[in-house]
């Protein structure tokens, strides 16, 4: 692979809805380039960008890949990211590195629910966008439905550049509405298309829809009105110059249409990229900070070298691979350069440009170019990497925390053993993952933004590490506490042959509010109790309020005082008013009104309009307040409080009915009391398991 400089380098993701043909456009673009030797599917698996195994059975994309490509002199990085909710996570870190985004849109599905995502973070980003209208050849598929959803959830900044000729089976071109030429497909997947004249019978259409191109193109620039003004149209030119800059102002978005799976309009596509997206040499100074000072470096080979480091993916041949882009500076082979965040040194040996999971080699990398390097020793996702001399750190992606947690358990000792430091190495591969102790129900817990996301980790550990592991429902950490106040006496008093045991205190116990946790304090006067026992007592309390009383639930948001007592000069200890503590607490509980809680969940649900009276249906069902509706475009935002035991096969119900066309995120926010009907299963069954231990202890 040749060096190119950064005013020839187009950096593009292509966002869109799971299954809505990102990676089928990838390998056609790939096979136009002559990158491959021929046309890869998804449905064969020998795609260049889905090369996972993972993404290879499960037929979607599950994290971002990214293959390099020339085209008119031009080098593209094409960054062919996820489009499953479970997984989009991925897909925001990732745009991070391109500097315009192609969204695709299904010719037949219009605008999907994670469509309007994908939008909203090349939006976050400040990128530019085109839409390309995919898989015109279905049954049931329509260029002009398609774009009234645009429409609808974009606004009509979005602007066709290009018209389909033909639809579903007869699709076989299109108008380009710029040069007003039409580009026939022959039945071989070529993807390069033959210029002709418009044909008759579209060309009204064709002149219609020019007619609003240029009227839009026009609007934004004075020079160009006065000349449409003037003559009533623009000249190619004219158009092309006032679209580029639009593009690049993000004042149109140009709507292209192809079939991706026929490699039909990719040709013209590139052609769109190249001509009309912005270099990353035009996309202005990046902000960062420079001892601790917010600042901004240009994107030019002449600054100081950094990079910044936006995926890591963790091979189990070639070690960790970093994925980078070039944000100043001229990156050479075998560079020594300083991880901003650690402090220490990284030395990038065999840079090179991806091709999926290859790496081509460079000498060097220009600035806005985007590379990979194996083998860094402590850079992770997020790190910036700059000149010893020159050091600037640019801004992290914040990520969601994860939706949704699972027990995890190891199968074998030997699993248990290596089960750490196996998903240590994902960790580092994915940051929108979580794994952790519960220090309530001892549970090795791992979160991730869906069931799918944590099933695929799971798979990961055993066909990479060889680790098995299994998936279960989390224990609900409940809590208990108390409702009521009490006064009582807890008396430890034992006579044995020697000294004899002797505690005595009288404590006051009163709630707090949630959140409260446990407050002791000491009352204690003219030395009822010596001073050196009072803590003996909080501890004795603090001992039964974590085995519980109800359920065995840990006992919170409650007051203690301890006021009175007695002791022995002989017999007492601090183990006996440690145990005289206990008593009293247990006494204290049985009066003071206990009560269950449980984990309340704020929960944000995304689905279509349509589905919206279920989905609350459903909420009402599992306990839960709805807080807040809104609606975008065509999507229904839910926003609910709900107690966390009925959240936790809600991924799988909110897929069948949604037919998987929603996401929702999830976290913890506050405890509640358990209804009475609901608290009495649950200490029933506590009892239950109990007994169930003591009888197998026995």
């Amino acid at each position: 692979m040749k060096v190119y400089e950064g005013k020839d380098i187009r950096n593009v993701g292509l966002i869109g809805h799971g299954h809505s043909g990102k990676t089928t456009l990838a390998a056609g673009a790939l096979f136009l380039t002559g990158a491959t030797n021929r046309l890869t599917s998804v449905d064969e698996g020998n795609t260049l960008t889905d090369f996972d195994d993972e993404e290879i059975q499960r037929k979607i994309s599950i994290s971002t890949a990214i293959a390099c490509l020339e085209w008119k002199k031009q080098k593209i990085n094409v960054l062919d990211t996820p489009g499953f909710n479970t997984f989009i996570n991925d897909t925001q870190a990732a745009l991070t590195a391109a500097d315009a985004a192609l969204v695709l849109v299904d010719g037949v599905a219009g605008v999907e629910v994670t469509t309007e995502k994908v939008w909203s973070f090349a939006k976050t980003y400040g990128q530019p966008r085109a839409l390309v209208i995919n898989k015109l050849d279905r049954e049931n598929s329509s260029f002009a439905r398609a774009l009234e959803s645009i429409h609808e959830n974009f606004g009509r900044t979005a602007v066709p550049i290009q018209l389909p000729i033909g639809s579903e089976r007869e699709f076989r071109g299109a108008i380009d509405l710029v040069r007003m030429r039409a580009f026939m497909y022959g039945p071989e997947p070529s993807g390069k298309g033959i210029e002709e004249d418009i044909p008759a019978t579209m060309k009204e259409a064709a002149e219609k829809a020019r007619e609003t191109l240029v009227e839009m193109v026009a609007e934004g620039n004075d020079a160009l009105m006065e000349e449409f003004f003037e003559k009533g149209t623009l000249a190619p030119e004219q158009i092309q110059e006032g679209l580029r800059a639009a593009v690049k102002d993000m004042r149109l978005f140009p709507v292209l249409c192809a079939s991706a799976s026929k490699n039909l309009g990719t040709d013209l596509i590139l052609d769109f990229v190249v001509d009309y997206f912005p270099a990353p040499t035009e996309r202005g100074p990046l902000a960062g900070v420079v001892d601790g000072k917010e600042t901004t470096r240009s994107v030019s080979d002449s600054e100081p070298v950094s990079a910044f480091v936006f995926k890591t993916v963790a091979d189990p041949f070639a070690g960790r691979l970093t994925y980078f882009k070039v944000c100043s500076g001229v990156l050479k082979n075998d560079a020594n350069l300083t991880n901003v965040r650690t402090g220490g040194a990284e030395r990038l040996a065999h840079i090179g440009c991806l091709l999926g999971k290859s790496i081509q080699p460079v000498t060097e990398l220009r600035a806005g170019d985007i590379g990979a390097v194996a083998k860094l020793k402590e850079t992770l996702t997020g790190d910036t990497l700059a000149d010893k001399a020159s050091p600037i750190s640019y801004p992290k992606v914040k990520l969601p925390e994860p939706s949704i947690a699972f027990a995890v358990e190891a199968k074998t000792r030997q699993d248990e053993d290596r089960m750490g430091t196996a998903i240590q190495k994902i960790l580092k591969e994915d940051q929108s993952l979580r794994f952790y102790r519960d220090p309530q129900t001892k549970e090795f817990l791992l979160g991730g933004s869906g069931q799918q996301h944590v099933e695929v980790v799971v798979s990961r550990l055993k066909n990479r590490y060889g680790v098995d592991v299994t998936l279960k429902a989390p224990k609900v950490p409940y809590r208990e506490t108390i409702r009521g106040t009490a006064d009582v006496q807890g008396r430890h008093k034992k006579q044995t042959g020697g000294h004899g045991q002797f505690g005595d205190c009288w404590i006051r116990m009163e709630p707090l509010p949630r959140g409260g946790n446990f407050e002791f304090v000491s009352e204690i006067f003219g030395g009822s109790i010596p001073r050196q026992y009072i803590p003996a007592v909080e501890k004795g309390i603090v001992e039964a309020a974590e085995k519980g009383y109800l359920a065995g639930y840990p006992v919170v948001d409650f007051r203690v005082a301890v006021y009175d007592g007695s002791y022995h000069d002989v017999d007492s200890s601090e183990l006996s008013f440690k145990l005289a503590g206990r008593k009293a607490f247990k006494a204290a509980m049985g009066v003071a009104k206990p009560a269950l809680l449980e984990p309340i969940m704020n929960v944000e649900i995304q689905a279509p309009v349509e589905f919206a009276g279920d989905l609350m249906g459903d909420l009402n069902g599992r306990r839960g307040r709805i807080s807040g509706m809104e609606t975008r475009g065509n999507t229904q935002i839910i926003r609910a409080q709900v107690p966390m035991a009925e959240m936790l096969n809600y991924q799988n119900d909110l897929i069948s009915m949604t037919q998987g066309r929603a996401s929702f995120t999830m976290e913890f926010d506050h405890y509640d009391f358990v209804p009475q009907q609901q608290a009495e299963k649950i200490i029933a069954a506590a009892k239950a398991a109990k007994e169930g231990v003591e009888e197998e202890e026995e």
